[in-house]
């Protein structure tokens, strides 16, 4: 018999042990070059686990994978993105569930509702840093209002109610007043850009349910204070110089035009409210952006500009919401204590309160303060709302709720004066995603 018979091979293609011709057994291919979940095992090849079987087909796109299959793609057999899949991680084992909510508002963009709510939780939180800071800063303010009202009662007194001014004393009354009055008007501006750039940090800090103190939030902001004041005076100035250009052309128009310029001055006056109104909305987040980036004045200007685009009217409405809730409460509140304080002061007759302006001085003080203290805690809420929506847009527009998250997670190591958004890694370093406002400040 021929010996080529021992080379044959085996009905059913396999040859016998021993021959010259045997076949290996096909290489394994290294694990990156696994056939993927969700695609049919190469010819030869044992499906793995987790794998498509042959002839079962895929789920439909968008639903997630049947009980019992795995994906490294997190249940989506059609990718990362893909709807359907479920994410594994420390909030999720296999099912949807909310956003973490670490603090006073969940880590996700917010609702109306959960900004009034957070807002509130921050403040009742925090008091100390939030109508603390409140109330100084407005304690201050009624302070310089009685020494202004002070400087104008005692020459008016002095001369006396039924006395005719001369040309000097009106004047001088009159230079007074515009000088108190606009300094009054300046300070008051700065008072309240400083108590919502200084707020915003206890109310990031409450996100991650951290403590800020009083003097803890000054500390935190020290580096922020001149650049607070001069974005005050900056938009002092130009809303002054707005003004006294609207009025040079009332004039002007009023002079040329005769009766139909009383028609242009009241379209004038609406369009210009309209404009007042558009760019306080604008320039709404800069103190926030400011003081918890931080920025510089003009940058902080140009980051409010840039958040609020394609939100203005929802952030408006929200302001405007606000503005209207707290001034119905503080009025309700403040204007029975002050007409009761008015009306039961005891200071002599009227006669005599008549003839000597400055025994109003005591009620003038008492109105002051009731009103400096019930409308601090409204503009601290104010403050936090503003706060709250400047990060709500931030979560919007760059995905600030997945920093957070990253912060929620180094925020315990990172010392007691941690601020959520600030401690930021250097740009291209590739720890955290980069965009067009993320990386250093």
């Amino acid at each position: 018999m021929s010996q080529d018979n021992h080379n044959e091979p085996e009905p059913g293609g396999a040859s016998r042990p021993g021959s010259g011709s045997e076949p290996s057994p096909p290489p394994q291919a290294p694990w990156s070059q696994q056939p993927q979940w969700g695609q049919q095992p190469q010819w030869g090849q044992q499906p793995q686990w987790g794998q498509q079987q042959p002839g079962q087909p895929l789920p439909p796109y968008g639903q997630p994978a049947p009980p019992g299959w795995s994906s490294p793609y997190g249940g989506s057999p059609y990718g990362p993105g893909a709807p359907g899949g479920y994410q594994q991680g420390p909030y999720s084992q296999g099912q949807y569930s909310a956003p973490p909510k670490p603090g006073v508002i969940p880590l996700r963009p917010l609702g109306l509702g959960e900004i009034m709510d957070g807002a509130f939780q921050a403040c009742r939180r925090n008091p100390a840093a939030t109508f603390g800071i409140a109330v100084l800063i407005q304690a201050v303010i009624a302070v310089l209002t009685v020494i202004f009202g002070q400087s104008l009662l005692a020459p008016i007194s002095d001369i006396g109610l039924e006395s005719e001014l001369t040309d000097e004393q009106a004047l001088s009354l009159g230079t007074t007043a515009l000088t108190g009055g606009t300094a009054l008007t300046i300070v008051s501006a700065i008072g309240i850009l400083l108590m919502q750039g200084l707020l915003v940090i206890p109310v990031a800090r409450a996100i991650l349910n951290l403590k800020t103190g009083f003097g803890q939030t000054w500390r935190l902001a020290k580096g922020s204070m001149l650049r607070l004041a001069g974005l005050g005076l900056l938009m002092f100035a130009a809303a002054a110089l707005g003004v006294v250009a609207f009025i040079f052309v009332l004039v002007l128009v009023l002079e040329f035009l005769g009766p139909l310029g009383i028609f242009l001055t009241v379209v004038g006056v609406l369009g210009v409210v309209a404009v007042f109104a558009w760019l306080s909305v604008k320039l709404a987040l800069a103190p926030a952006a400011l003081v918890a980036e931080p920025r510089g004045v003009f940058a902080s200007i140009a980051r409010s500009w840039a958040l609020t685009r394609g939100n203005w009217w929802r952030t408006f409405g929200i302001l405007l919401l606000t503005s209207v809730i707290v001034s119905i409460i503080v009025s309700v509140i403040s204007t029975p204590i002050t007409m009761l304080i008015t009306l039961f002061a005891s200071f002599g007759s009227a006669e005599a309160g008549a003839d000597d302006l400055t025994a109003v001085l005591p009620v003038l003080v008492l109105t002051t303060a009731v009103s400096a203290f019930f409308g601090a805690i409204g503009y601290a809420f104010q403050a936090a709302v503003t706060s709250l929506l400047y990060i709500d847009l931030r979560m919007r527009r760059e995905g600030f709720d997945v920093t957070l998250m990253k912060d929620q997670e180094i925020a315990a190591a990172s010392g007691p004066d941690f601020v959520p958004g600030r401690n930021l890694p250097p740009a291209g370093s590739g720890q955290w995603p980069q965009g067009p406002y993320t990386g250093t400040a």
